[in-house]
């Protein structure tokens, strides 16, 4: 039962909050950008910080790798959590959609392997998986009906293990438009799968924030924030409002829309790869100019 309330818990982020200011948004930070960092202490920083929640990768590599993670880690994990008082939204993953039949065999067993992990961590309450899907922008055409296809046996995975899985459309993949995005969801036809959506990767295809949300945010429950500049062809990604900060009228949509749930900064790989990368620097720099468009925008913060 405690499974089940978790997961109607995650499906009812975006559809159950309330008008605009009354709409409480979470502000969170991905571990994705502290990989340097252990996680205990990770947890800590955020916390001082001032952020809500934290999002933590579990692909190979990584600390938090469930194929890897003792059981002594996780209950180290589970009472580092519990003391930060942070809530756990999402767990990443990077899994390749269109690999070969092996591949796409492993890829299940990584969800259930992370699907497991959730409810050990959060167990009234488990987080959702967060994953891009990979190939070509421009096989979208062709492999379509087989990323379906693919999706319906991760989405049978999910429900079998009562987590959300959340797709993410990425300016370099198959599944990079926000219309394709709502047609693979029609497609596999599962509560179980659900989006995330970042709009960096909306804006460098010169797509529109509030027509980009209308299509998509229906289906979120999770939220990625960054900057980008370029254009899909060759593109840079930054800190949120590394550049420019429009992220009180970012926040004045969603709570527009009645988006009711986590809003996590995501250190991209361009940036946390490079020599000299400090991620509690990069941690602080991301919080203040989020936080104070947050209260320009009017919006109540979704406490952990």
């Amino acid at each position: 039962m405690a499974c089940a309330a978790g997961l109607a818990g995650s499906l009812a982020l975006s559809s159950s909050a309330p008008a605009a200011n009354d709409s409480p948004i979470g502000l969170g930070f991905s571990l994705y950008g502290m990989k340097s960092l252990p996680l205990a202490k990770a947890l800590q920083t955020c916390r001082e910080i001032g952020y809500d929640s934290v999002e933590l990768p579990l692909m190979s590599g990584w600390p938090a790798d469930p194929e890897k993670l003792a059981f002594s880690a996780r209950k180290e994990l589970k009472e580092a959590l519990e003391k930060s008082g942070l809530r756990l939204s999402a767990l990443m993953e990077n899994l390749a959609l269109l690999a070969d039949e092996k591949t796409h065999a492993a890829n299940l067993e990584r969800l259930k392997l992370a699907a497991h992990l959730a409810h050990e961590l959060v167990p009234d309450k488990p987080p959702l998986i967060e994953t891009v899907l990979g190939g070509k922008p421009a096989e979208w055409d062709s492999v379509k009906e087989k990323m379906a296809e693919r999706l319906k046996d991760w989405a049978k995975v999910a429900e079998e293990n009562k987590v959300v899985v959340a797709i993410k459309a990425h300016v370099g993949n198959a599944l990079h438009l926000p219309a394709d995005a709502a047609w693979l969801l029609g497609q596999v036809g599962s509560k179980f799968v659900q989006l995330a959506y970042d709009y960096s990767h909306f804006r460098l295809q010169k797509i529109s924030l509030e027509s980009s949300l209308d299509t998509l945010l229906p289906h979120t429950v999770f939220i990625h924030v960054k900057d980008a500049e370029g254009d899909a062809a060759k593109f840079q990604f930054l800190l949120p409002a590394e550049r420019e900060n429009h992220y009180a009228e970012y926040f004045k949509l969603l709570a527009k829309k009645k988006y009711r749930g986590d809003v996590v900064v995501e250190v991209s790989g361009q940036i946390h790869s490079r020599p000299g990368y400090d991620p509690v620097d990069a941690a602080k720099k991301c919080y203040e100019p989020l936080a104070a468009a947050m209260r320009e925008a009017g919006v109540g913060r979704l406490k952990g």
